[in-house]
């Protein structure tokens, strides 16, 4: 016996959590799903993990282990694989459990076995140490000092099995292999792999028929021990053994050169996750195995040859996918940066793009700041910490460049659809307008992140405000002209009311101020840019299409209401669908049942049916004139013209249309009327003076643009 006493002090610490454990350690679970899933977690967490499994090449093992070695990741998660023929700088082993799958059954390790894996950690002149992870209970405290003292029971018994083999019949090979121990404290060793290949294989009649010579039979029992590297226990390894010992005992007496290569050949790729390349890895092995019979192939050295490779490039390939997939570089880098210093540098590019210690980290759009895939962990907080402090500095610079910045760089992207209110600077968005106080003076909530603070926050949505009454002014500054127009009296008056409705009025609720109107103020009015038609007063200029969809915009804010894509540039008519009366006189349109038409539409089909009636004591019919300007259908137009109050009679050429009724003129109803008309010539001078303005229109506030 020779011993090897150890040169450090071994310590159990207890339990830890994953995410809580030293750099330098190594994580030990029992299957390959809980090595998988501590590895994600580790990855995630601190930035990657080796993996070594007893599944994987010794290439690829190999390969992990020097990425651990080299200080690539901190971290190693594998399974008892790593007990032995592996030397590396551990100082922690953390067991994720103490139980595994010996190929039968479930069974608790031996101390002697978890001693072996915990002592991993350290080695040489380093003291190391050993505990779990929080999934797995506290070691018994006699299992902990046995494993700190290196004191284990002894072994009282050794497996052992019959060498000497008869190979002069298969009765007599199955005996030679089933004798008992010869000694006491040996004890025959369960039926391996090879004994139990042996016995499928003899199931088969072809076969029987061929192991009769002793030369046929040690021939059966050296394709029974090439090994089954995928350990899958399934009929695959054993047909293929049959399909062995087959071709050797055929004529040519050697594996067929062309199967050889249908079998070698279909292995020869890379694509695939981990699963498919660990499993061609195995198959490449045993066949690996099998060219190392020289006597089993032609051309053995070529074969070995073609092989190695063939593993060697599986090998890379799950070595790179293990990698992309269990470590996150970036996260890695930063941890290595970590232990350098504990600020990290941090810097917002141009674009927007943040950068961690050359890491994109999130990208800064305006004043809003969006994580990209932040690790978690000391890592990520750190990430974060670094990150803030470059926003800090870069936020106060976007600050002072918004507030001098010109009312060009600012825009309103939209007045409809998801972007509807969003105001940008620069190109990015900054604000979004919302419901306020006044429907001409939207509130103004700002698009910002935690980083932003109050006083910021206040001093963007100051300047935002700013610029939207500017922007207004510039949209309406036809409105905003007739306001300032040298005009008096009930012009005055009017001028008012167009302001409370933003631009346009049904003519019938403006009746009172234009029956008060002369002659020099209708002239003073039309150079204004009013428009005084049969249905309608309004401003051309706020019937075109921008100010329109303002106009509707802001009605539909007002009215807490989904803003709506205003009507295409163009259309003189389109269907009403759900929408209010209220909104269509906002954007310009009338509406008339399912039919809406522009205002501007509405005067032109008025002056034409005014003009069909000249000559025509029984009404006329709908021209198509009328249709050419609407761009309606008969039953629509008929529609419209009993909107404007054309009354309809039926004809044998259809029906024709005949002039609104006029009220009856008899004696008392001209001095009602006469008296009527006296008072509301009074109403509108005291309203034209006083500029009185229905403060439950939404557009009341429109007083403030157009002035006294």
């Amino acid at each position: 016996f020779v011993t090897r006493p150890r040169m450090s002090v071994l310590r159990y610490s207890g339990v830890k959590k994953v995410t809580r454990l030293p750099p330098r350690s190594a994580v030990v679970a029992f299957s390959a799903a809980q090595v998988y899933a501590l590895a994600e977690l580790v990855r995630r967490q601190r930035g990657g993990a080796a993996v070594v499994l007893g599944a994987l090449s010794p290439r690829t093992r190999n390969a992990q282990v020097a990425m651990y070695q080299a200080g690539e990741v901190d971290y190693l998660v594998a399974t008892d694989a790593i007990g032995m023929g592996l030397n590396m700088d551990i100082d922690h082993v953390a067991f994720a459990g103490t139980d595994k799958f010996d190929g039968r059954r479930m069974r608790a390790l031996a101390p002697a076995e978890l001693a072996q894996i915990a002592g991993r950690a350290g080695r040489a002149m380093n003291d190391g140490t050993f505990g779990t992870t929080a999934d797995q209970r506290e070691l018994d405290p006699d299992l902990v000092e046995a494993i700190e003292s290196h004191r284990f029971d002894q072994l009282r018994n050794i497996y052992w099995r019959n060498s000497d083999l008869d190979f002069s019949s298969v009765h007599a090979l199955k005996q030679t292999l089933a004798r008992p121990a010869p000694a006491p404290g040996l004890i025959r060793a369960r039926r391996a792999e090879d004994e139990q290949a042996l016995i499928q294989l003899l199931d088969d009649a072809a076969v029987r028929d061929r192991a009769t010579a002793p030369e046929r039979l040690r021939l059966l029992w050296e394709v029974c021990r090439v090994p089954d590297f995928q350990k899958v226990m399934t009929d695959a390894h054993a047909q293929l053994l049959t399909t062995l010992y087959l071709h050797l005992t055929g004529s040519a007496g050697r594996l067929p050169t062309d199967w050889l290569a249908g079998q070698v050949g279909r292995l020869d790729r890379t694509e695939g996750d981990i699963d498919a390349l660990t499993q061609r890895i195995a198959q490449i092995r045993t066949w690996t195995y099998v060219s190392h019979h020289a006597d089993w192939l032609a051309e053995a050295g070529h074969w070995q040859n073609r092989t190695r490779a063939i593993e060697d490039k599986l090998s890379d390939a799950l070595h790179d996918r293990l990698t992309q997939r269990f470590v996150d570089k970036s996260t890695a880098h930063l941890m290595k940066k970590l232990k350098e210093t504990p600020e990290l540098l941090a810097a917002v590019t141009g674009a927007g793009d943040v950068i961690v210690e050359g890491q994109v980290v999130g990208h800064l759009k305006g004043f809003r700041y969006d994580p990209a895939g932040l690790p978690e962990g000391p890592a990520g907080r750190a990430v974060a910490a670094a990150a803030g402090r470059a926003l800090r500095g870069e936020i106060k610079r976007r600050l002072r460049r918004l507030e001098s910045a010109a009312d060009d760089a600012f825009a309103l992207v939209d007045v409809s659809g998801p972007d509807a209110g969003i105001v940008t600077w620069a190109g990015a968005p900054v604000a979004r307008l919302v419901k306020g106080d006044d429907p001409m003076r939207p509130a103004v909530r700002v698009l910002t992140s935690d980083q932003v603070e109050p006083p910021a926050r206040r001093r963007i949505a100051g300047r935002i405000t700013a610029w939207f009454a500017a922007h207004l002014d510039e949209v309406f500054r036809d409105l905003r002209a007739l306001g300032q127009a040298s005009l008096a009296g009930a012009a005055k008056g009017l001028v008012f009311r167009l302001g409370e409705t933003a631009g346009s009025l049904p003519r019938r609720q403006a009746d009172e101020q234009l029956a008060l109107l002369d002659k020099a103020q209708r002239r003073a009015l039309k150079a204004a840019g009013v428009k005084i038609g049969r249905q309608t007063v309004f401003l051309p200029a706020l019937v075109k299409p921008r100010p329109a969809a303002l106009r509707g915009f802001l009605w539909c804010l007002w009215q807490d209401r989904k803003p709506v894509p205003p009507p295409a540039p163009g259309r003189v008519s389109l269907p009403a669908g759900r929408l209010p009366a209220a909104y269509w006189e906002q954007v310009g349109y009338r509406r008339f049942g399912g039919l809406v038409l522009r205002i501007d539409m509405v005067e032109r089909v008025a002056t034409q049916a005014w003009r069909l009636l000249q000559g025509q004591p029984d009404g006329f019919v709908i021209a198509p004139e009328l249709l050419s300007l609407a761009g309606c259908g008969v039953d629509e137009m008929t529609k419209v013209l009993e909107g404007l109050g054309f009354r309809a009679m039926s004809a044998e050429d259809g029906p024709r249309f005949r002039p609104p009724k006029r009220p009856a003129q008899g004696k008392k109803s001209a001095v009602r009327g006469s008296s009527k008309t006296a008072r509301n010539k009074q109403g509108a001078k005291k309203a034209a003076s006083s500029g009185a303005v229905d403060p439950n229109s939404p557009f009341a506030k429109l007083k403030d643009m157009v002035g006294a």
